[in-house]
């Protein structure tokens, strides 16, 4: 049937797809009693049932509440930290395609300097200086992921300014302004969003990466990296379960805005979007 579909409704329909998947982990966080993260020695240790879909662990929590609040917690700092990150990209991008030469070698040498230090090791280092949490695991994701998308707008402008219609436009009388607006902004705002939207599944998965460590968030949050690394622990005695379902669900809300930032570049792209 999909087949049959042309691509801006096929592109629709996946967006819509992926937008559901990471509004599910959020409404049953929300519709969640607190009482389902409470210590049940009774029940601990069971695998998946009915009552239980992920299973409870070894204190009695049930993993389904547990892994849900854990996805909306890393959903928060993912987004917060790549919102962070690709507003630093756009303004260092910017600044250094419209700040003369001396401005963009700045630029440049600080991006160079930023993606040739090996990531996981900076995000450790600075998660520790700002004091771990969710304050310092935001902070560091921030300020490790912005490199990329900066290069890329900054590329992007140095393109458009040796553009026809941004030419001709000055030759005109066009104001900077005028042309800022009316042909630089159409272009830039879809690397921008999609480029802060891709910026997201590399943040929750650092932030849970680090948490896993122990560098991250406080092991009293039911952070995906904190369930994950306390399971470690367990599967050798049988109890898959504890790894295997939050693990997944990881998987499909990373693959999810995979998709959301695919499929919304091609719907609010000016090469792309009357495909």
């Amino acid at each position: 049937m999909m087949t049959t579909l042309n691509r801006r409704t096929r592109t629709v329909i996946y967006s819509v797809i992926a937008i559901v998947l990471l509004v599910i982990p959020v409404l049953l966080a929300l519709l969640q009693s607190s009482s389902m993260l409470d210590t049940h020695l009774t029940e601990r240790n069971q695998a998946p049932s009915l009552a239980h879909p992920f299973g409870t662990d070894w204190l009695g929590r049930d993993m389904l509440a547990r892994t849900m609040k854990g996805l909306v917690l890393s959903l928060g700092v993912g987004l917060t930290a790549a919102l962070a990150s690709g507003i630093i990209a756009a303004v260092l991008g910017l600044m250094a395609a419209s700040l003369g030469r001396t401005v963009d070698r700045i630029i440049t040498w600080l991006i160079d300097l930023f993606l040739s230090v090996p990531h996981l090791v900076l995000l450790i280092l600075l998660a520790f200086v700002m004091g771990g949490g969710v304050k310092g695991v935001i902070i560091a994701v921030g300020l490790t992921h912005w490199p990329s998308l900066a290069r890329l707008i900054r590329a992007e402008i140095m393109y458009l300014k040796t553009s026809e219609f941004v030419l001709i436009s000055e030759q005109m009388g066009r104001s900077k302004w005028w042309i800022a607006t009316r042909h630089l902004l159409p272009h830039l705002l879809p690397q921008f969003i999609v480029g802060t939207l891709l910026l997201f599944p590399h943040a929750i998965l650092h932030e849970a990466s680090i948490t896993f460590l122990g560098m991250g968030l406080s092991p009293h949050q039911p952070a995906i990296g904190i369930i994950l690394s306390e399971s470690m622990r367990y599967l050798s005695t049988g109890m898959w379960w504890l790894a295997f379902f939050p693990g997944l669900c990881l998987l499909i809300v990373v693959r999810a805005f995979d998709v959301l930032a695919e499929n919304l570049h091609a719907l609010i792209s000016p090469h792309r979007s009357q495909e």
